[in-house]
């Protein structure tokens, strides 16, 4: 508060220094001129500056083509001293309906940049502005604004503003290579503009606003979508004739792309989602099949293996029967989630891969059933839980027959969901963007693929007897698979103290332990198991979450903040964003071998380098939104910004440094 008032007895002292012009309100609007500076700099010989409107409810005014009614802002600069030239940006539009007909524009508040251009540069300037605005919301009133702000020669930097035309200046659509968008076609007849574009990344909620000037006017696109999002299609019927060169700008989410529309002579046709879906769907499969040998599967892969081994000498039929459960066990987890997934979106709820693990409840139980199954494996009990939810998983997971070997693989294909192999991402991401239909079959074939070996055991039954005979070894094998399954169970702890805190951890890694005491003591494993499990979920509930430990936010490494990104990339410098979690162990080995590895490091360190990292370890709106933008529902996502890329290069699943190289070098 002292800074401020401070703040407002240097304006009050020394006016010429405003950076803001005075305020003008009229009926439909509040307006002002601001400048990113106090003054003209030495040898400074351009400004960045902007035209700001705040619209009243209800109230909007238009984009340089407005549709087929309205009018652009139109500005003069007329009586302004030392100024040669201002240009003007517009800020990326919205679609809105005024008199039953789609205009372009904005509501709420707008900020144009201008960039202007001294005729003497690093001598003082005034600017004098006069804009002619058409603001509509019923009906539509001409409004006229005039400001004047003085800029004298000196002055610091006024961080405010310059945050504030940074933010917006971000919001300027840009090339197409810059923004991963390139248009294939484009055709135009009397009753029809259609259009075919390809994206590096999916589609998200895309818009196409035409432009064909002076007269020409298009109405609300078809706009159909492919090859899991990247291939956008659209139809806009033509409302008026226009005439000369036609743009498009396409518009989705936080990105945008203004790009020349050369016309062809027949009309594109709508994507063709059968083949992109069949390449699809094989991405998801390979996803599945490489998750087999990710870190979170293979703790409890070591169950399976150790029925497989007292499998040896049961007939081919029995062999193959359990593994066809297993299987099945993992595509009816897939088909579960596809449906969750699916109904939760349809609902609006936010949702990614593996972000159950955010669930203080969900880890805790999950905790418990891992040292459950460790004391099976050491031998301490082989008598069965009730059979309902997770703990019905774990009473079959512990016996023999085919309701264990189906829970085996469904806790799997539970495991699975904090891991993201390669192409996994990709499907995910296809998936949530598709119709449910896509969707369901994308997360089957995911199962399919997390299934394939045991549908190969299925296959070849006789494998099973390619294992090493049964010895004494097996009590050996038994322990190191059950020290597998009880580091699992410490793992989901530390992503417990992550999300929850450490008290909410150590709580529940005492009911952890109280438990695998009373299995070694061969104490009514049922009803110790089932009253670990509920006194794990009901500490998770009950006991305050305190705020658990996060990345630093000084040295190499700072907190993640959305709108510094645009604030840095205007700065010049290049910042690189790394979304992680506790529980996601890709993002764990990228840290380790890449991010915070050489060379990386150092060039991470570099003068003009900006690292920000997003802890999603809990769930956090602000991240989710920022996946969304970007086309992502899962992680680990890693993009790369600069002034060579403002909109982001975004690097693969698994990073290496190479590919971190030379997203910093195209950055910059």
């Amino acid at each position: 508060m002292i800074r401020v008032l401070l703040l407002l007895l240097t304006f009050l002292a020394h006016p010429l220094l405003a950076a803001t012009s005075a305020t003008v309100e009229t009926r439909t609007l509040t307006a002002r001129v601001i400048t990113a500076s106090e003054g003209v700099g030495d040898g400074v010989s351009t400004l960045q500056a902007g035209l700001s409107l705040e619209m009243a409810p209800g109230w909007k005014t238009y984009w340089r083509s407005p549709g087929e009614v309205g009018l652009p802002p139109e500005l003069s600069w007329e009586g302004s001293e030392n100024v040669a030239d201002v240009a003007l940006a517009y800020p990326a539009p919205t679609r809105f309906t005024a008199f039953e007909i789609e205009n372009f524009g904005y509501g709420g508040e707008v900020v144009f940049p201008l960039t202007v251009t001294l005729a003497e540069p690093g001598a003082a300037a005034h600017l004098a502005l006069r804009a002619d605005l058409l603001v509509c919301a019923e009906l539509c009133i001409p409004e006229t604004v005039e400001f004047e702000l003085s800029l004298p020669a000196g002055g610091g930097v006024d961080a405010e503003n310059a945050g504030v035309l940074a933010e917006w200046v971000a919001r300027v659509p840009v090339g197409g290579a810059e923004a991963g968008i390139a248009l294939e076609a484009a055709h135009l007849d009397d009753t029809a503009l259609t259009v075919r574009l390809r994206s590096d990344r999916p589609f998200l909620d895309p818009d196409v606003f035409p432009e064909h000037r002076p007269y020409g006017a298009f109405g609300k696109p078809d706009i159909r979508l492919g090859e899991g999002g990247r291939v956008l299609w659209a139809a806009l019927p033509v409302l008026g004739p226009g005439e000369g060169a036609l743009d498009l700008t396409v518009v989705d989410g936080a990105r945008a792309a203004t790009l020349a529309a050369p016309l062809d002579a027949v009309a594109p046709a709508p994507p063709g989602q059968g083949a992109g879906l069949f390449w699809m769907l094989g991405l998801a499969f390979l996803g599945g099949l490489i998750l087999n040998v990710m870190p979170c599967v293979l703790p409890v892969l070591s169950i399976k293996l150790a029925s497989a081994l007292q499998a040896q000498d049961r007939a081919p039929a029995q062999v193959r029967a359990g593994f066809l459960a297993s299987a099945a066990g993992i595509v009816s987890f897939f088909a579960l989630l596809a449906g969750a997934l699916i109904g939760l979106q349809t609902v609006g709820v936010a949702v990614g891969w593996g972000v159950q693990f955010q669930s203080p409840v969900f880890l805790a139980a999950m905790t418990l059933l891992m040292t459950i199954f460790a004391a099976n494996l050491l031998g301490f009990f082989q008598i069965g839980l009730p059979g309902f939810a997770m703990t019905g998983m774990a009473r079959r997971a512990g016996r023999e027959g085919l309701s264990g070997d189906f829970a085996t693989g469904a806790f799997a294909a539970v495991m699975a969901t904090p891991c993201s192999a390669p192409f996994v991402g990709t499907a995910v991401t296809y998936a949530l963007t598709a119709d449910p239909l896509r969707a369901l079959g994308i997360f089957l074939a995911m199962g399919l693929g997390l299934a394939a070996p045991f549908l190969l055991v299925a296959g070849r039954p006789t494998l099973v007897r390619r294992l090493p005979r049964p010895g004494r070894w097996m009590k050996t094998l038994r322990l190191v698979l059950g020290a597998m399954l009880g580091a699992a169970a410490l793992w989901l702890l530390t992503v417990l103290a992550g999300s929850a805190g450490p008290n909410v951890a150590l709580a529940v890694g005492a009911a952890a332990l109280a438990t695998f005491g009373a299995l070694a003591l061969r104490r009514q494993a049922g009803l110790v198991s089932l009253g670990g499990l509920g006194l794990a979920a009901l500490l998770a509930i009950a006991m305050p979450a305190s705020e658990p430990g996060r990345d630093a936010a000084t040295g190499l490494w700072q907190a993640f903040d959305r709108e510094r990104i645009a604030t840095e990339v205007a700065a010049g410098n290049v910042v690189v964003v790394d979304v992680t979690a506790d529980w996601c162990l890709t993002c764990k080995v990228n840290k380790r071998l890449v991010l915070d590895a050489e060379p990386i490091y150092s060039r991470l360190m570099a003068p003009g380098m900006t690292a920000l990292r997003a802890d999603w370890t809990r769930a956090d709106e602000d991240i989710a939104e920022f996946l969304r933008e970007n086309g992502r529902f899962g992680i680990p996502f890693n993009a790369v910004y600069g002034p060579g890329a403002p909109q982001g290069i975004p690097l693969p699943e698994i990073l290496t440094a190479g590919a971190v190289s030379e997203a910093l070098d195209a950055a910059r």
